[in-house]
């Protein structure tokens, strides 16, 4: 039985453009042709097509987009190493997850930061730690402060302090400085310690969205295998 492109897009919504633009780009079969040129889609097509659409929540357009055209190629190898990589990285993320969570059971957000912009000199001499620490912190990803153009000197400001702060704490807890960095970037990202711990809860069930995702999109992955 034969399925035109408005067979294959109607099931999930898509244009008939679509259609033809993924099986230029290799995610589908090539189509057989009617006598008349037209394009004529099988079973596989309307599998890979399903199987395409079942891998991006898991790894991304680009990503799914590269396993179809892999295993389209004849490259199996190819499309499970990258279905690897998809789960390496998402184990990745999941041990950072835990480390700002355990690092953010330590933390106590600093509830005095003073107004302005201080230097190296004495943000070093009220932590009681040496400049040194401090570049050194900085050239581990922990701090980003921004250099004064007209002496080049470090200048820190209200939120360079206050991740000074929450580093300095976090390394008397025992954290190391790669954890510590991911912390900082995550409260950075998020605008401070208290908006970063109400989004916890959202970055795991992203975490898990991903998760799930990534076994609906291997069961497709494998029925179209399967497909003669």
């Amino acid at each position: 039985m034969w399925l035109r492109p408005i067979d294959l897009a109607r099931e999930h919504g898509l244009s008939t453009q679509a259609v033809r633009n993924y099986e230029e780009a290799g995610i589908l079969p090539p189509a057989e042709r009617s006598p008349h040129g037209y394009r004529a889609y099988a079973a596989r097509h309307a599998a890979a097509l399903r199987t395409f659409l079942a891998l991006i929540p898991a790894h991304g357009h680009s990503t799914a987009g590269a396993i179809m055209r892999s295993v389209n190629g004849g490259e199996v190898e190819e499309a499970l190493r990258l279905v690897d990589e998809s789960h390496a990285q998402l184990a990745v993320d999941r041990g950072t997850l835990e480390a700002v969570q355990r690092a953010l059971r330590d933390l106590v957000p600093p509830s005095e930061v003073e107004p302005g912009v201080t230097f190296i000199g004495p943000l070093a001499r009220r932590l009681g730690i040496r400049p040194a620490t401090l570049r050194k912190w900085q050239r581990a990803g922990l701090l980003v402060p921004s250099r004064d153009p007209r002496t080049g000197y470090r200048v820190y400001t209200e939120a360079d302090v206050r991740d000074v702060l929450l580093a300095h704490q976090l390394r008397r807890g025992g954290h190391g400085l790669e954890q510590i960095a991911q912390v900082l970037e995550q409260v950075r990202a998020a605008g401070g310690p208290e908006p970063l711990q109400a989004t916890m809860r959202e970055w795991r069930d992203r975490l898990t969205a991903r998760g799930l995702a990534m076994l609906a999109g291997a069961a497709a992955l494998d029925t179209y295998l399967r497909v003669p």
